[in-house]
């Protein structure tokens, strides 16, 4: 994909919750608290805490919920993850917010097709 001439991908940022609705939680959830994923880093505010055996549940979907999808596919209308605990009522609803361009330059590890790294360049979002 190219925006004015520049080949690169778009990103959904996204927000990441827990949520319990009225489910009891066994591992550490508190309602509301939350964290963002912005292009590949994940961005805590001060205090929130997520467990880590938690977190191991939604971490591998998230790549592919910063990604345009169809809008008949699973990844575009589901949002609940639940807790790896079978026994714990706890869950993350992911909320897909605005998108952000990446140029391919300044992701990429190929040496041959290397610009500045987005986090070096002054690119890299807040």
């Amino acid at each position: 994909m190219d925006r004015d001439g520049d080949k690169g991908f778009w990103l959904y940022d996204l927000r990441v919750e827990t949520v319990l609705d009225g489910r009891t939680p066994v591992c550490r959830h508190i309602e509301g608290e939350s964290f963002r994923v912005i292009g590949e880093n994940l961005v805590f505010e001060a205090g929130q805490k997520i467990s880590m055996y938690a977190l191991a549940a939604v971490l591998p979907l998230l790549p592919a919920k910063q990604r345009e999808t169809a809008a008949g596919d699973w990844m575009s209308t589901d949002a609940e993850i639940a807790c790896p605990d079978p026994h714990c009522g706890g869950r993350f609803r992911i909320h897909r917010e605005g998108r952000r361009w990446y140029s391919h330059a300044a992701t990429t590890g190929l040496p041959d097709a290397r610009t500045t790294p987005y986090w070096q360049s002054g690119d890299d979002p807040k």
